[in-house]
């Protein structure tokens, strides 16, 4: 089984790159009184520069605007580097690389070190609140010397939690009125509590397994909706969602590996749910032009529960729709938190956020990385069972070894090798988790319901288990389907649903619904 990091110390590579100035005539001599060493703009510190498909990366050397008159001869060390055109070539994945430039600049000579930086793969932070996070900062994911952001202020460094500080944003549509900005920045840096968020935990654990540093990219604002994030507004720059982002990708280098996506809420009410299919698909399309990535991959979660009451058909709409998406898109993928807890009535908590973050690295570790990683179940088909019970089949099951069905922890305990455990190492739940395959909980399954069209609910169902093959459900009974009532299956109806669904790999089953059972009768 995947670990969910492997804190490594790569330790700090240096970048040997001599320079001489047009000027020089001599050699040797005290450096003078005053003297300043050049500066750089780039490599930026902290900076992850997206690498290639060989694994490498062209870094630029740029010299700020009052170094003047310097040119670049030639780079050597390690690792073996070319420099052609104001460029670093080929510097492979790794880091943290410190540049170490031996110059020369009116007779004088001296040395300046630039760093650290890094390559590896950046990764968008996109969506609303839920990837904004707002998550207690309590037992936040400590931060990891391969994991890098790209703040909303649009500086690297160390990413730790909170990453998203919109006030700090440099774009209105994010940190609104700039005459008081500095002062609400103040405030916030002093007295925040809340804002940890799946990025983190997500870049931690990519990092950790594939040894590839990580960059994350800042970009999620709370509360916000698919028109806001309308790409038809991207001529509007920093005063739109979707150009503000674009801004921050090419301030990132232009390039990234992937983008995570975490939006929907808001989109859940009668009017927008109609089209927000056209929308979404619309969106992915966008980005993936912009950023002229055609394959992009793009990873993204289904909302999940929200404590209030009243009609939820709105809500459930759009979580059907985003389970169903990656039938149709190709390089997508979808995540589901049902069975997450909250730290208020809408936003995931931070430790649902760790295993949120863990369960979209195992989409990307084995989609990218050929590593075991996971996929999400999701709903193959509905059939008829033995007796009075209904099969509910799934696919895409992430299967471990053969089930210890008698060992009650395999029965009672939902999501076993979930990030809570594994993030702090617990050896023997890494050891019972192995023991277990295919879905979970065993018995006693919660989320699953057979209702009328218009969602009253037709008390049926009064248990529900894994079935022997490990990847379907049976739905045991009290009576046989009525044959003069139209009845529709669902697993999470409701706006805020108990289900308890996972599998081996902690990857949780999606909302869906609703499945007509007509054919079945």
């Amino acid at each position: 089984m995947m670990l969910p990091f492997d804190r490594r110390s790569l330790g700090s590579t240096l970048l040997v790159v001599t320079f001489l100035a047009g000027s020089a005539q001599s050699q040797g001599g005290a450096i003078p009184s005053g003297h300043k060493n050049p500066t750089f703009t780039e490599p930026t510190p902290h900076r992850v520069y997206q690498r290639d498909a060989t694994g490498k990366a062209d870094i630029p050397l740029v010299l700020d605007g009052e170094s003047k008159d310097v040119k670049i001869l030639s780079i050597e060390g390690s690792p073996r580097s070319r420099l052609r055109d104001g460029k670093i070539l080929g510097v492979p994945t790794g880091g943290p690389y410190n540049a170490v430039v031996n110059y020369v600049s009116n007779d004088v000579h001296g040395q300046v070190t630039i760093g650290p930086f890094f390559v590896g793969d950046l990764w968008v932070l996109a969506g609303q609140s839920n990837m904004e996070g707002v998550g207690n900062l309590v037992d936040v994911t400590p931060s990891y010397d391969q994991v890098m952001l790209l703040g909303m202020d649009g500086t690297w460094g160390e990413a730790k939690e909170p990453l998203h500080w919109l006030v700090d944003s440099p774009d209105p549509v994010h940190s609104g009125d700039p005459n008081t900005r500095e002062a609400r920045s103040t405030e916030q840096h002093k007295n925040r509590t809340k804002g940890a968020g799946l990025g983190l935990p997500f870049g931690v654990v990519m990092a950790g397994n594939t040894g590839v540093p990580v960059g994350l990219v800042a970009c999620a604002h709370g509360g916000t909706s698919m028109e806001g994030w309308s790409p038809a507004k991207k001529d509007q720059g920093g005063k739109s969602l979707y150009g503000s982002m674009l801004r921050q990708v090419k301030l990132a280098g232009g390039k990234v590996k992937g983008v995570l996506w975490y939006q929907g809420e808001s989109d859940a009410n009668p009017a927008a749910a109609e089209i927000f299919l056209q929308k979404f698909t619309e969106l992915i399309s966008a980005v993936r032009s912009d950023f002229n990535q055609p394959h992009l991959p793009f990873y993204y979660v289904q909302i999940g529960r929200f404590a209030k009451a009243g009609d939820p058909a709105s809500w459930n709409k759009v979580q059907d729709l985003q389970r169903k998406i990656p039938e149709t898109i190709l390089n997508t993928a979808v995540v589901s938190v049902l069975d997450l807890e909250l730290d208020d009535g809408i936003h995931v908590g931070t430790a649902g956020l760790k295993r949120l973050g863990t369960r979209l690295a195992r989409i990307a570790l084995r989609e990218l990385f050929g590593q075991e990683g996971g996929t999400t179940p999701t709903l193959d088909r509905v059939y008829k069972g033995q007796g009075n019970s209904l099969v509910v089949k799934f696919r895409n099951v992430n299967v471990g070894p053969a089930a210890a069905q008698d060992d009650p922890l395999a029965l009672d305990q939902p999501g076993l090798a979930n990030m809570s455990l594994l993030v702090n190492s617990d050896r023997t739940a890494i050891e019972v988790a192995r023991q277990i395959s295919g879905l979970m909980p065993r018995r006693h399954i919660a989320g699953f319901s057979l209702r009328k069209q218009d969602g009253t609910e037709y008390p049926l169902i009064y248990e529900a288990m894994v079935g022997s093959a490990n990847d379907s459900v049976i739905l045991k009974l009290d009576r046989s389907l009525p044959n003069d009532e139209k009845l529709f299956l669902w697993y999470g109806w409701g706006y805020d649903p108990y289900c308890n669904l996972a599998d081996y790999a902690d990857m949780a089953v999606p909302m869906f619904g609703p499945i007509s059972l007509d054919e079945l009768k």
